[in-house]
């Protein structure tokens, strides 16, 4: 073959797109931190893997589809999965498969799924943990959102009657953290309330091995956190606390304290708070609630300074009002779900102006999540690692042949967003 002919076929490819594949290769060989998934232990009854489960809601109507393209099985990329994790032909070897590997490797079978994925730890969203998701492998991210609804919830409920199925898990949640903190009742003031169950909750995760809190909020109220004094709080606590409605201007009030409450206390204790901040499943979904920019007077708290605040989905789509956050000292962003609702060269698109402009604040992270037997945690998860990095070949190869980053500079690059800005944040 003539240099020619090799120059030719090179030009083609970035034509169309497609990686370079030494710089692919490479970017291959970098064992990753996964900022965000759900990760499900081999046993037959895990249902602690997210506290708001998507099982709970209405399934679509007859004919509606029921996953985006990307989540359906007759993806072509699923049939990769099988084959690589598996080595099956079709979603039910895999499944036979899969049972057979849990049966092999038993309580090592997740850290066996992570090395498939070249994943070299896991942040799992979990309510707890188990045997088989040990430290230094899986890292804990508990979730708070049950903390920051402490009054009867009957009116949201009433307002969306699909996403009243998600209040019930999250008053089960509270009283458990009650619970594990010693508190029986609801405590009589909103200081003792949250000294005695915000804070002691926090503080025992902590102690448990958390390294962030997880905010599922956008499924209950939209992000628009705004001020709200200590004396409006306790005044509307003390009358609701022990039964009541509390009119909905007022409970978000309580929300927005106990919200900023709860972000303080997490940094002060060194955990990370992460919110989801993209679209959302089920058919009653308000998009409008999840945009990224209602955070910004969060972001602008000078009481909130000291925590660090990751956007996890990136605020999808509308990552380019993210990008604008990052100026933000202490607001970082995640590519998960990007990783599998989009193909590589989307997500390079998307990626390419938050590389040019804050490589120091992205975190690479799969959103591994369980839909079905044999589109679960391990396919997701893998797809979503083969993406990301296909995406971040792109993205940095495009920055290459414009002489904006050298080849060395591509691979730091790569590194500080699959592995080094999440070892600097969460000091592992």
């Amino acid at each position: 073959m003539t240099i020619s002919t090799v120059l030719f076929a090179a030009l083609v490819l970035w034509a169309q797109g497609a990686p370079d594949p030494s710089l692919l290769r490479d970017i291959n060989a970098i064992r990753a931190i996964d900022n965000h998934a759900h990760a499900v232990r081999p046993v037959a009854d895990d249902h602690d893997y997210d506290a708001l489960p998507f099982e709970l809601l209405d399934p679509p109507p007859p004919g509606a589809p029921a996953a985006p393209v990307f989540l359906r099985p007759e993806h072509a990329m699923f049939a990769k999965a099988w084959r690589a994790l598996f080595a099956a032909p079709d979603g039910r070897a895999a499944i036979a498969a899969k049972q057979k590997a849990i049966a092999q490797r038993g309580a090592a079978y997740p850290a066996w799924v992570l090395d498939q994925q070249h994943t070299e730890i896991m942040l799992a969203n979990r309510i707890t943990m188990g045997a088989e998701l040990t430290a230094p492998r899986f890292r804990w991210v508990p979730f708070a959102d049950a903390l920051i609804f402490p009054l009867d919830n009957g009116a949201a409920k009433a307002r969306n009657r699909q996403y009243a199925a998600f209040y019930p898990p999250e008053e089960k949640l509270l009283q458990r953290y009650m619970i594990e903190s010693g508190v029986h009742a609801m405590p009589a003031t909103l200081s003792e309330y949250c000294r005695q169950v915000v804070t002691a909750t926090l503080e025992r995760h902590k102690a448990a091995g958390a390294v962030a809190e997880k905010l599922e909020i956008a499924y209950l109220r939209w992000l628009d956190f705004g001020p709200a004094s200590e004396a409006d709080a306790a005044r509307i606590y003390a009358q609701h606390a022990k039964g009541g409605v509390a009119p909905a201007a007022d409970y978000k009030t309580l929300q927005d304290f106990l919200f900023a409450y709860l972000a303080r206390e997490a940094g002060r204790l060194g955990l990370a708070i992460h919110i989801h901040v993209a679209n959302g499943g089920g058919a009653d979904y308000d998009q409008r609630g999840s945009m990224p920019l209602l955070l910004t007077g969060v972001f602008n708290d000078p009481s909130l300074r000291q925590t660090t605040f990751v956007l996890v989905h990136g605020g999808y789509p509308h990552t380019d009002d993210t990008l604008s956050l990052m100026s933000k000292p202490n607001v970082y962003a995640d590519i998960s779900m990007w990783t599998f609702l989009e193909g590589p060269r989307e997500e390079a698109a998307r990626l390419r102006p938050w590389l040019a402009a804050w490589p120091e604040k992205i975190l690479f992270a799969t959103d591994a999540t369980p839909n079905t037997d044999d589109t679960s945690w391990e396919e997701t998860g893998w797809i979503a690692s083969q993406n990301a990095r296909t995406a971040l070949a792109i993205a940095l190869g495009d920055m290459i042949a414009d002489g904006e980053i050298t080849r060395p500079r591509a691979l730091e690059l790569a590194r500080m967003v699959l592995r080094d800005n999440a070892k600097r944040i969460y000091n592992f």
